[in-house]
């Protein structure tokens, strides 16, 4: 029996893959589909990120507003577990999702 693509490079699960970059940007998409889905989580979002509506308009679909919402998200753990639970994914998919499309750690430029 195959198995479906579930957007990891390499290993079976959340858990034990890689997601790959268009992966996470696809999960980044669902993400913001379920931010703006409330006019509350989509003004703390603003508010947080200091995004005026027509900024947000004209970073739609940018891998960079999907880092930023990804970070946003990861943040506040309540708002982690919920997103995940609304998009039926792991909390730790979410997070793979924000450390692929974030920048790199401090160690990661040879300091």
């Amino acid at each position: 029996m195959k198995r479906k693509f579930d957007g990891f490079a390499r290993g079976t699960s959340p858990r034990g893959g890689v997601l790959s970059e268009s992966a996470a940007e696809a999960l980044g998409a669902r993400v913001f589909d379920y931010v703006a889905g409330d006019p509350g989580r989509l003004l703390r979002f603003m508010e947080s990120s200091g995004l005026s509506p027509d900024a947000l308009r004209q970073a739609a679909g940018t891998p960079e507003l999907a880092a930023g919402l990804l970070d946003h998200v990861v943040a506040d753990e309540e708002l982690l577990l919920a997103c995940a639970g609304a998009l039926d994914v792991a909390p730790e998919q979410i997070a793979q999702a924000w450390r692929r499309l974030g920048p790199p750690d401090v160690g990661e430029f040879g300091a």
